[in-house]
């Protein structure tokens, strides 16, 4: 059987991002962030059941402070009581999971997006992703790029402006770019 090209999306593999029904639901959640941005100056309850539309799990007090940019929101978890300040992008082609009680700075860029190091495939067209996972606890600076496959364990701090390319482990701090 044929796999679909949001399925192979999903699944982390290559894909065709023009595919027809990808197109289908970055329109249809542009819809629906431009309904989230609106609410600026709403409550956080307001802004809770509205993620819980889009996003595939919003735990209890979790919350997004417009503006908010995504590509999708079905592939984000947020655990009870996360927080993301103003102007926060998650390219969420594969699972985001942002655990419990987490903290996220202003202009803070959440990739699992990437791409083919092989020319020929980029110029077809052809992406991937790679999920990223944020434990619990966590706090991540303003301005920091968390970048495609990358882990971050429980109760790690990311200094603002970082770019994460590796694995962070669980209680570290890192700073910089990249950061150590």
């Amino acid at each position: 059987m044929t796999r679909s090209e949001k399925e192979k999306m999903l699944a982390g593999e290559l894909y065709n991002a023009a595919d027809p029904e990808i197109q289908a639901d970055l329109l249809a959640t542009g819809a629906w962030l431009k309904r989230y941005n609106d609410t600026l100056g709403q409550s956080p309850e307001q802004w809770h059941a509205l993620l819980a539309e889009r996003f595939a799990e919003v735990g209890p007090g979790a919350v997004i402070r417009p503006p908010f940019h995504c590509d999708y929101g079905f592939n984000i978890r947020m655990g009870a009581n996360a927080f993301l300040n103003f102007n926060c992008v998650i390219l969420d082609v594969v699972e985001v999971t942002i655990g419990e009680g987490t903290q996220i700075g202003p202009a803070v860029q959440i990739y699992t997006a990437d791409h083919p190091r092989d020319p020929e495939q980029r110029r077809a067209g052809l992406e991937f992703g790679r999920p990223v996972h944020i434990g619990r606890n966590v706090w991540i600076g303003g301005g920091a790029i968390i970048l495609p496959g990358v882990t971050i364990g429980d109760d790690a701090v990311v200094g603002a402006g970082s770019v994460v390319t590796r694995n962070v482990p669980a209680g570290a701090t890192v700073v910089g770019q990249p950061a150590r």
